[in-house]
C-alpha cells in the first residue's frame, strides 16, 4: 500500500516511518467513514491509550524517583487526558488527515477535541504495532516534550492551584464532588468532580478520593488553560 503524499507528510511530522502503512490508515479513519470494506480506529484507540498510560508512567517514576504515588497520579492523569492527547494532535495537524464521514466533516470534526484525541491514541497504537515499544515511547516522548517535564510543576497540589485561581478572581473555593465509587472495597475506584462557582466542571478517576480530586483539579485548570 502507498502512502498519499498528506499522510507521508504526517509520517514526518510524527517522526515515524510505517512499514505497514495501512495501520496509520485505519488510525486515521473515524466510525463515521467506515464500512465492512475499511476499518476504524476505535480498536487502536483501545490500545494506544493503554501503551500512552505505560509510557508516561514509566516516564514519570524515572523522572522523580522519590515521588509517591499521590503525587505521581496526577501528573499521570494530567499527561493522558483526552485533552492532552487532543493538545498534541493539533500540534501535528492531525485533524488535516483525519478521514471523517461528510456529517462530522460539516459539524467541524476535524477540531473536535474528542476525535482528534481518539485518533492520537490510534496513531500511538499503530506505531506500537508496526514498529513495536520502543518506536511508539520515543515517538510519545519525542512529540509530549516538554509537557512530560513542566507537569511535575504543573501537577504538584493542583488543589491549592485551582484554589488560588478561584480567590484571584473572587471566587468561592472549588467544590469536589464525588460522583461514583465502584470496584471492590480494597480496591476502590473514585469519580471526582471539581466544580467552580460559575459551573465550570472537570472530571477525574483514581483509586482515591485524594487523588481523584487531586487530577479533577489538574483537569479544571488544563481546561482554563485552554480557555485562555
Amino acid at each position: 500500500m502507498k502512502l498519499s503524499a498528506d499522510l507521508r507528510a504526517f509520517e514526518d511530522r510524527i517522526g515515524y516511518k510505517f512499514s505497514q502503512p495501512e495501520l496509520l490508515v485505519r488510525a486515521l479513519t473515524h466510525g463515521s467513514i467506515s464500512s465492512p470494506t475499511r476499518g476504524h480506529n476505535q480498536r487502536l484507540e483501545f490500545l494506544g491509550d493503554r501503551v500512552l498510560g505505560l509510557v508516561m508512567a514509566t516516564a514519570l517514576m524515572d523522572q522523580d524517583t522519590d515521588a509517591t504515588e499521590g503525587q505521581l497520579a496526577p501528573r499521570f492523569n494530567a499527561l493522558v487526558r483526552k485533552e492532552a492527547c487532543a493538545d498534541v494532535a493539533r500540534q501535528i495537524d492531525l485533524g488535516k488527515v483525519l478521514r471523517l464521514g461528510r456529517s462530522e466533516m460539516l459539524s467541524g470534526g476535524r477540531r473536535k477535541q474528542a476525535l482528534l484525541g481518539d485518533a492520537m491514541e490510534a496513531v500511538i497504537a499503530a506505531v506500537y504495532r508496526d514498529g513495536g515499544y520502543k518506536a511508539a515511547n520515543e515517538m510519545i516522548l519525542r512529540l509530549w516534550g516538554d509537557r512530560v517535564v513542566q507537569v511535575q510543576k504543573d501537577a504538584r497540589d493542583a488543589k491549592t492551584a485551582l484554589q488560588e485561581w478561584a480567590q484571584g478572581r473572587k471566587q468561592s473555593p472549588p467544590a469536589y464532588v464525588e460522583l461514583s465509587r465502584s470496584g471492590p472495597d480494597h480496591a476502590p475506584v473514585f469519580t471526582i468532580a471539581a466544580r467552580l462557582e460559575n459551573g465550570d466542571e472537570a472530571q477525574a478517576t483514581a483509586g482515591s478520593k485524594r487523588q481523584a480530586e487531586q487530577a479533577a483539579a489538574a483537569a479544571m485548570l488544563m481546561k482554563l488553560e485552554q480557555k485562555t
